[in-house]
C-alpha cells in the first residue's frame, strides 16, 4: 500500500514539474520582451532614436542586473522600467478587455440566449434595408438616420448593439408598475417618432417629458377632460362624425359597453342589448345631425320617439323598428336595457367632459383623417375607475387608428413615415373590444402599435383569455419587464424560452491514473424565478422567427439631450403644478 502510495506522489511530482518547467521559459521571455521593448522605446523616446539589442541571454542578464547603460549608453535606468512598466499596464489592460469580451460571448452563447448572430435582423445593417423595403422616401437617401430605420428596442445584452423593430412590427409590453414602462418604451418611442403620434395615458408623466420636443416637430393636441394635466381646453373633436354608417355607431358603442364591462368577450344580455340600443341612438344623432345633449335626452327618456323616426327618414327603417321594438317591450326589460345603457355612458352626463366632443366654434377641431398624415401629436388622458372617460378616449383613440388605415390604403398600403400609436394602460383607458383582430393589419399599414399592460392576467381580464391570446400571437414584438408575479404566466414564458444542454464533468481514478468523463443534462434557459427577479431596466425579447434574447431598456434620461428634455419636462410639471392650484382655489371658492 505504502509503495503505491508513494508511487502516485511521484507521478504526480513529475507532472507538475512537467508543466513547470516550460511555465518558467515562458514567465521569462515575457519579462524580457517587456524590458527590452521598454527600453527600446524609452530610448527612441529621449531622442536617441530606434536602436533594440539583440535578443540575447546575455542582454537579458544585464537588464536584471541593472546594467542598463550596457544596453543603451546615456540612458538613465529609471527610463527603461518605468517604461516597462507603463508597456506591461497597457498589455494587460488589453488582454482582459479582450477575455471578458470574450468570456461575455462564450457566456452569452452557452446561456442558450439569442446572440449577435441571430439578432441580426434586428441589427441596424438589415434594420436599414428593410426600412428602405418599406418607406419608399427613403430609397434615395445615401445614409439614415437611426431613428429612420427602426423603432429602437434596447441593446443587447450584455455588450451587443442596440436592436431595432421593423415599422411593420407590433409591439406588446408586459411590466409591473415603475419597471421602465414610460422611461424605457413610452417616453423614448413619442421622442424618436417620425410620424404622427397618438398617445393613451392615465398619468401625465409622458406628457410632461415629451410635449415640448413634440411641438418642435408638429402640433400637440391635448384631449384631457379629466383634467390629469390640468390642460386647458384648446380643442374639441366631434364624437358623432365616424357614427354616420351602423358600423361606426356599433363601435363607438362597443368602447362604452367595453369601459364598465371587465370582460368584452363575456356579454350577458343586458350589455349586448344596451350596445344595440346605443348603437341606435349614436347612429340617429349623426344622420339627424343632433348632440350629445340630444342623445343623452333619449336616454333619459325611452318614451321618447325621436330617434326613431329620424332612422326611418333616413332609410335606416330596419334599425328603427328594432330600436322600437325594445322601446315596446315588456316595462322591465325596457327598463333595465336603457338602464344599462346609461351606465355605460354615464361619463357623458359630465358637462366638462361633453365639452371636448361637441363643436365649439371658437377652437380648432380635431380631424383624424388630417392628424395622420403628418407629424403632429395626440394625448389622450383620462382617470380610470368610476366615472372615467375611457369610452371617450377608445373611442377616439379608434377612430384616429381606422383613419390611418385608410390613409394607407391611399398611399398604396402604408403610411410613409410611419405612424405611432402608444397604448399606455390599454387595459384601463383605451379598451377597444377588438384590438387583438387589429393588430396584424395595423402593422400591415405602417402603424406601429405599443400596448403596454401591468400583466397578462391584467389583459385577459378586458379581452378574455381567448382575445388576450390572439393578442399575444399577433404581436411581433413581445418585451417582458421586471415584476411578473404570475406564476402560470411566468412559468409558459419559461417553457418559451426553452432548455439548454448543460455540461457536467466528473473525474475518477483508477491503478492506470485519473480519467475524464462528461455528462449533459437539461435546465431551463431562464427558470420562473429568474424571470420574475428581472432587474429593472431589462426585458426578455421574444420577436418573430427569433430565439429569445435579453436586452438593456434604454431610458430617456441616460440619452445625450436628457438635460434639455429635462429642464423642459420640469417647465410643464410647474406649468401643472400652478393650473392644479389655480382649479383648486376657483372649486374652493365655489
Amino acid at each position: 500500500m505504502s509503495a503505491r502510495g508513494g508511487g502516485g506522489v511521484g507521478v504526480g511530482s513529475s507532472e507538475v514539474m512537467a508543466w513547470l518547467i516550460p511555465g518558467v521559459a515562458v514567465l521569462n521571455i515575457i519579462v524580457f520582451g517587456v524590458l527590452w521593448l521598454g527600453g527600446t522605446l524609452g530610448f527612441a523616446v529621449t531622442g536617441n532614436g530606434w536602436h533594440p539589442p539583440p535578443f540575447s541571454g546575455g542582454v537579458y542578464r544585464r537588464l536584471l542586473t541593472g546594467e542598463v547603460a550596457a544596453v543603451w549608453p546615456g540612458i538613465s535606468p529609471s527610463v527603461v522600467y518605468t517604461t516597462a512598466v507603463l508597456l506591461l499596464a497597457v498589455a494587460v489592460s488589453l488582454i482582459v478587455l479582450i477575455v471578458l469580451k470574450v468570456a461575455g460571448r462564450v457566456s452569452a452563447k452557452s446561456s442558450g440566449l439569442a446572440g449577435r448572430r441571430e439578432m441580426a435582423g434586428l441589427m441596424p445593417e438589415q434594420a436599414a434595408a428593410r426600412a428602405r423595403d418599406l418607406r419608399p422616401s427613403l430609397k434615395g437617401v445615401r445614409e439614415l438616420a437611426p431613428d429612420d430605420i427602426g423603432n429602437l428596442l434596447g441593446d443587447l445584452d450584455p455588450d451587443g448593439p442596440e436592436l431595432r423593430s421593423s415599422f411593420e412590427d407590433v409591439e406588446l409590453d408586459l411590466m409591473a408598475p415603475r419597471a421602465g414602462k414610460s422611461t424605457g418604451i413610452a417616453i423614448p418611442r413619442l421622442l424618436r417618432a417620425r410620424g404622427a403620434v397618438l398617445l393613451t395615458s392615465n398619468k401625465s408623466d409622458v406628457f410632461t417629458v415629451t410635449r415640448q420636443e413634440r411641438a418642435k416637430v408638429g402640433r400637440v393636441w391635448t384631449f384631457d377632460p379629466q383634467g390629469i394635466a390640468h390642460s386647458p381646453r384648446e380643442m374639441w373633436w366631434d364624437m358623432l362624425a365616424g357614427c354616420d354608417t351602423i358600423e361606426g355607431s356599433r363601435r363607438l358603442a362597443g368602447h362604452f359597453v367595453s369601459s364598465v364591462n371587465d370582460d368584452s368577450a363575456k356579454k350577458d344580455f343586458w350589455i349586448s342589448a344596451a350596445q344595440n340600443t346605443l348603437t341606435a341612438l349614436f347612429l340617429a344623432a349623426c344622420r339627424g345631425g343632433r348632440s350629445v345633449s340630444d342623445l343623452l335626452a333619449w336616454l333619459a327618456d325611452p318614451a321618447d320617439r325621436t330617434p326613431i323616426d329620424i332612422l326611418r327618414d333616413v332609410g335606416m327603417a330596419p334599425m328603427a323598428e328594432q330600436l322600437q321594438g325594445t322601446v315596446r317591450g315588456a316595462v322591465e326589460t325596457r327598463d333595465g336595457i336603457y338602464e344599462t345603457a346609461r351606465q355605460c355612458a354615464a361619463c357623458l352626463l359630465d358637462p366638462e367632459i361633453v365639452a371636448w366632443v361637441s363643436p365649439d366654434p371658437l377652437l380648432p377641431e380635431f380631424i383624424p383623417s388630417q392628424h395622420v398624415i403628418g407629424r403632429d401629436t395626440l394625448y389622450l388622458l383620462s382617470k380610470d375607475g368610476g366615472g372615467s372617460a375611457a369610452g371617450v378616449i377608445a373611442g377616439l383613440a379608434d377612430m384616429t387608428l381606422r383613419a390611418g388605415v385608410v390613409a394607407a390604403e391611399r398611399m398604396g398600403g402604408r403610411l410613409d413615415p410611419p405612424m405611432t400609436a402608444v397604448l399606455d394602460e390599454a387595459a384601463n383607458v383605451c379598451r377597444i373590444s377588438d384590438l387583438p383582430d387589429l393588430y396584424s393589419h395595423l402593422g400591415s399599414r405602417g402603424i406601429n402599435v405599443v400596448t403596454l399592460l401591468q400583466s397578462y392576467r391584467q389583459g385577459a381580464r378586458v379581452w378574455g383569455d381567448a382575445g388576450m391570446d390572439a393578442l399575444w400571437s399577433a404581436a411581433t414584438i413581445k418585451l417582458l419587464g421586471a415584476g411578473l408575479d404570475d406564476a402560470d404566466f411566468v412559468d409558459k414564458v419559461s417553457r418559451l424560452v426553452g432548455q439548454r444542454d448543460v455540461k457536467t464533468p466528473s473525474w475518477s481514478s483508477s491503478r492506470d491514473g485519473r480519467s475524464r468523463s462528461v455528462s449533459y443534462r437539461q435546465e431551463p434557459i431562464l427558470p420562473p424565478d429568474k424571470i420574475r427577479a428581472l432587474p429593472k431596466g431589462t426585458a426578455i425579447l421574444l420577436a418573430t422567427g427569433i430565439r429569445p434574447a435579453l436586452i438593456r431598456l434604454r431610458p430617456w434620461y441616460k440619452e445625450p439631450n436628457s438635460a434639455v428634455i429635462s429642464k423642459a419636462a420640469k417647465e410643464e410639471v410647474d406649468g401643472i403644478t400652478r393650473r392644479a392650484a389655480a382649479a383648486w382655489t376657483g372649486d374652493t371658492a365655489r
